[in-house]
Order: C-alpha cells, then structure tokens, then sequence
C-alpha cells in the first residue's frame, strides 16, 4: 500500500515574480479575446443582419478554434519548445485581431475568430505547462491559483472594456482592444521566459493531433447548427464525422507508440474526474456571460458600457477567492474545494432563472454575476491543480492542454448547447405570437422575425406603427429561449456535482493516488 508523501517542498524559477506576471499577461491574451465579442453580439447581429446562429458562431469560433488545437499544440511544445509556441501564438493573435475588427461579412468574422481561436491555442496552453515545469509544492498550487484568477477575472473584464469601446467607435473596435496586452506580453515573455524546461524528446503524434482537431471542431459545430431550420443533414453528417473522429482517436491512441494523449495518464481517477469538474465549471461561466450580455442589451435595455459594468462583480470575486481557493486545496482537498465552487456556480444560475425578467433592478443582476464568480474562483483552482499534479512533467503538455479544454471545450461545448436553447427557445415563443396575433405576415418577414432578437429589431424600424408590439414580442420571446438555457445550464452543474461527490477522492486518498502516480512516473 502506497502510504501519503511527505509535504513536497516549495521550488520556484529565478525572478518568479516577473515570469509568473509574463505568463499570465499571456494567459490574459487569450482570456480578453476569448470574452469581447460577447457585447458586440447585439451591434454585430445589426450590421450584418445575422442570425442567432450566425451570432453564436461569433461568439464560440474562438472557443473552437482554441478548443480544438490545445492538445495538438500541447505536444508540440512539449516537444519542440514551449517558449517558441507561445511566443508564436502572441505574434499570430494580432493579425487575427485585425481581421476580425474589420471583417467585412459575417463570414469572414467567423473565420477571423477560428484564426485567433488557432493562435491562443499555440500561446494558452503553454502558460500553465511552464508553471507546473518551473514551480512545485504549494508554490505551485499559489501560481496557479493567480494564473487562474488573472484569467479568470481578465475575462471577465472583457465585456466591460468592449462596452466603454462600443460608446463611442464601430462593433470592430471590441477586437482591438487585446493589441496593446499582446505587445507588452510579448517583450516580456521574449526576456524572461526560459527556452526549454523538461521537454521531452518524443516524436510528435501527428495524426493524433489532426484527429483531435477534426473531432473537437465536428461537435461543436454540430451543436451550434441542431436549432437551425432545414439544416438536419448537415448536422447529422458533422455529427457522424465527430463520432467518427472519436474512434479514430482512440484507436490511434491506443496503438502509437508516442500517443497525442496519454490514456493511461487521462484514465488516473483524479485526472479525468477533475476534467470533466473543469470543463462543466467553466462552460458555466462562459455560457452565462454568452446568454447574460444579450440579455442585458436586448430585455433590459442597457447600453454597451452598462452591460460591460454588470459583471465586474464576477472579476473582483474570482480575484478575491482564487487566494482562499489555493488555501482550502491544501486544507480541505480537491474534491471539497470543487464542491463549494459548483455550490455557489448552481446559486447564481437559479438566480439566473428565476429573478432575470423584464424590468429587473441591477441587484438580481449583480446577485448572478457575484455567485458565479464565487463558484468559479472556488472551483478554479482544484480544477486545474489536480490535472497538473497527476502528470508527469514531460506531460505537462498534455496537463495544460487538458485544463485549457476545460475552458475552452467547456466553454464552446456550453455556450454551443445554451446558444442552441436560445435560438430554438426564442424561435419557438416567435413563431407562437406570430400565430396568434392574426395578422397577415410573409414568410421573410417571417423568417426575420424569429431568425434572432436582431432581426425583430431590424423589422420594427421598418414597420414603426407595430414597432412595439415587435419589440415586445421579441422580448417575451427571448426570456423564453434564455429559461430553456438556464435550465439546462442548471443540469449541467448538477451532473458535474454528482460527478465530482460520488467519483473524486477525499483528501487523504488524493494524496495517496498522486503519491502512487508520482512513484509510477519516476520509477
């Protein structure tokens, strides 16, 4: 029997402090890009006349492009150097801005956010690889719980940042916003980031990493287009390709000799239990600021920098707890520490649910977005602690590309489901109030109509003598589509509760698991 380790001591980098503060200015990169379009969705849905659909694809083409590359990116860095990667991936992130900030069609929007999705997948993983190679011991679990709050709370920022910018210049400005950020984490990852920390000397699984890809983009492109009308065969085929992708995979990790993704280290109980806590924590958090932001816009009736204001509750408590957060870990263990954060994560989502109507004042508003940030400020930290500290450190790749899955698969897997209840919520309630209200209406406007809350706008300055019977329809219409979100976001925790209750471990048994892992590693 493997008896508990004996507390492993602190070890840290030469001028720590500034190292930590490059990597999280990185981190932050990807964590601003990830959040700004959310504001826009409203302005960008009017430029364009774009769909709901189109509009979630804005706001998750980020999370997809970063989602499905981590792993593959994560080993190359592994590899071939994790400073190269993500010194790369911060170069690469300002021309995707560019093209983003002044994309001429939707289309092209789309793909500028996939592109910049792809950079910060070379650049994000990387930051939590070189802390768990430079750092260990409780210091370790400190700079973690800093990277995770930094990014967290940076996030978070996003959208008020977006709506100062959106007072007073074009929806394109919100992706101009990470350009200084990008410079300065730049020259500051180029002379303070050390080349090569324990890389290891394994090929690269090649293959392995074009499957993940193909997988990881198939799903969540197959979620995104199941509301939309007429596009069932699509669906099924991008649905038929992911499940296609997953066999591949496994089977090709099965068989290489140097696999993409170690399955016997994602099979350790508090490695997969503690992806799987992450990726429904996370998603959480950024499906509630996908649905929240249009909300604030469209029902409530707030301006840009009002909506953006609204949740600086989450960034101060993700801030505030991320230190205690780090403490309870090493008082209380993983697996308590995840518990109080899907608690206080389940309490904003029902505040969500049942105080978030028309006319609301900001304190249910502010009441949401605190609880949430308290559960993600908890839950943080044991997410992304407990992959790192169950990996070898010649995986720490694989650790970092898993835990930015949990943000990044998360978020686009939750903001995918919760955008899809939006837009088949919305276009039921829609297509209802035009059946009752007996009036003659054609199907293109029709189809405007229930397409999105934009496209009922866009109707109503056309037609000013209904212009507010439209308006409010749409708003009824959308609290109908933003309950069908919550509420699944709702079961969501709950399964990630269940999961994490019953399967992760108590503390004296997480140290003995991490203690065998250790031993199996080194020996």
């Amino acid at each position: 029997m493997v008896t508990s380790a004996a507390p492993e001591e602190s070890t840290v980098p030469a001028r720590a402090p500034l190292v930590l503060l490059s990597l999280i200015l990185v981190a932050a990169v990807a964590n601003l890009n990830l959040a700004v379009a959310n504001v826009a969705l409203p302005d960008i849905g009017k430029a364009f006349s774009a769909s709901q659909t189109t509009l979630n694809l804005v706001a998750v083409g980020y999370s997809l492009g970063l989602a499905a590359s981590v792993l593959y990116f994560g080993a190359l860095g592994d590899r071939y150097g994790r400073k190269l990667l993500l010194v790369l991936g911060v170069a690469l992130s300002v021309p995707a801005c560019l093209l983003a900030a002044w994309a001429p069609t939707a289309g092209v929007l789309v793909v500028a956010r996939i592109f910049g999705g792809l950079a910060a997948g070379m650049a994000f993983p990387t930051t939590l690889a070189l802390i768990t190679a430079l750092w260990s011991g409780p210091a370790r679990t400190k700079s973690i719980a800093l990277w995770s709050a930094g990014g967290g709370a940076i996030s978070a920022l996003g959208p008020l940042l977006s709506g100062l910018l959106l007072q007073h210049f074009w929806w394109g400005s919100v992706f101009l916003v990470t350009l200084p950020l990008a410079v300065v984490a730049f020259v500051m990852a180029v002379f303070l980031i050390p080349g090569h920390v324990n890389e290891t000397t394994e090929p690269v699984d090649n293959l392995g990493g074009v499957l993940s890809v193909i997988l990881v983009g198939a799903l969540v492109l197959s979620i995104n287009f199941a509301p939309v009308p007429n596009k069932g065969t699509l669906v099924l085929g991008l649905a038929a390709i992911a499940l296609a992708g997953l066999v591949a995979f496994y089977i090709r990790q099965r068989r290489a000799a140097n696999p993409l993704y170690d399955l016997h280290v994602a099979g350790r109980r508090v490695f997969w239990v503690a992806a799987v806590a992450g990726i429904i924590v996370f998603g959480s958090l950024m499906a509630a600021m996908f649905v929240g932001q249009q909300f604030l816009q469209n029902v409530l009736g707030y301006s840009t920098l009002q909506a953006g204001l609204s949740i600086i509750p989450a960034a101060l408590f993700m801030v505030a707890i991320a230190p205690r957060s780090a403490r309870l870990v090493e008082a209380r263990g993983a697996r308590f520490t995840l518990l109080v954060g899907y608690a206080f994560c389940l309490l904003g989502f029902l505040v969500m649910l049942l105080l978030w109507k028309e006319g609301i004042p900001y304190w249910k508003v502010g009441l949401g977005y605190a609880l949430i940030g308290i559960g993600v400020g908890f839950a943080g930290t044991p997410a992304s602690h407990s992959l790192t500290g169950s990996v070898p450190v010649t995986r720490a790749g694989m650790a970092s590309g898993t835990a930015d899955l949990q943000r990044d698969l998360g978020g686009a897997i939750m903001q995918s489901i919760l955008g899809a209840l939006l837009t088949a919520g919305y276009a039921a309630a829609a297509a209802a109030a035009i059946a009752g209200s007996n009036k003659h209406i054609t199907e293109s406007v029709q189809s405007q109509l229930t397409k999105s809350f934009a496209g009922a706008q866009a109707i109503a300055e056309q037609h000013p003598k209904y212009a507010a019977q439209i308006t409010a329809a749409a708003k009824t219409s959308f609290l109908q589509g933003d309950q069908w979100a919550y509420t699944a976001g709702i079961v969501a925790i709950l399964i990630g509760a269940a999961i994490v209750f019953f399967l992760f471990p108590r503390k004296e048994q997480e140290e003995r698991l991490l203690a065998g892992y250790h031993a199996e590693d080194v020996a």
